[in-house]
């Protein structure tokens, strides 16, 4: 599976993004997905998991209550909506895709990975 992720860009602290991860190979509804950050002069982390139906998530601690998952198998699309921004969520943000059907969100267990888009947010 081929994975693309957009809409970075640059935000104020308090503003929103919303990211997008278009997939295209494989049937993406077979695909554990998750969202990833690596922060400048920090380790790549996980930041957000969906399940291959959509109904289960999974949140890094920061981003609970202000980040929200999402899929569309149909549109073979999953979305990283990102509310109540802050300076410390700075970071080239990757979607991610793993043949493993399991709910283990290190970065080595994905196989799949887009090329990363940038969201700055200033304070």
């Amino acid at each position: 599976v081929q994975l693309q992720a957009s809409g970075g860009g640059l935000v104020q602290a308090g503003g929103s993004l919303r990211l997008s991860c278009a997939a295209s190979g494989r049937t993406f509804s077979s695909y554990v997905t998750g969202w990833f950050r690596q922060g400048p002069g920090k380790e790549r982390e996980f930041v957000a998991g969906i399940s291959r139906s959509g109904i289960r998530t999974s949140y890094q601690d920061s981003v609970k209550g202000r980040f929200t998952i999402s899929r569309d198998n149909a549109k073979n699309t999953v979305i990283l909506q990102m509310n109540s921004l802050k300076p410390e969520d700075t970071a080239v943000y990757y979607c991610a895709a793993k043949d493993k059907v399991s709910w283990n969100w290190d970065v080595g267990e994905f196989d799949y990975w887009g090329q990363g888009t940038l969201v700055t947010v200033s304070s």
